[in-house]
């Protein structure tokens, strides 16, 4: 999948505290990946229909469309299936976090997390 812009590997983050994604796309961009932030499962969604992400960094708490709506979208889809998912919230039950990967979800971190974490995700994925 070919990624944004310079041929960085790209991560959309998804989130619909602003706060949270600007720390995330800090994080990320101090790492070298260029970063698309998004808002809302219904603007991630307009946004893959012009491009598509290495990686998708999603919450599972949002309005609207919650995140693991969004997700079993995106695993439906051919064109956005083989995306990974890593999918980030504050539901930290075992219910929860199985709940997450049996609906396609191919990372699970718990908030707050810290940037090892989520670099370590990110590696695992992207390095398949």
């Amino acid at each position: 999948m070919e990624s944004i812009g310079t041929g960085l590997k790209t991560i959309m983050v998804v989130d619909d505290n602003q706060v949270f994604v600007d720390v995330v796309r800090r994080m990320l961009e101090k790492r070298g990946f260029a970063v698309e932030c998004v808002y809302s499962g219904l603007e991630a969604f307009a946004r893959l229909e012009v491009k598509k992400p290495d990686l998708i960094v999603l919450d599972i708490m949002m309005p609207e469309m919650d995140g693991l709506q969004v997700l079993a979208r995106l695993k439906a889809a051919s064109e956005t299936s083989s995306i990974p998912v890593i999918l980030v919230t504050a539901k930290s039950k075992d219910l929860d976090i199985l709940t997450g990967y049996q609906m396609g979800g191919d990372y699970y971190i718990t908030k707050p997390f810290s940037s090892n974490q989520l670099m370590s995700g990110i590696d695992l994925l992207l390095t398949q």
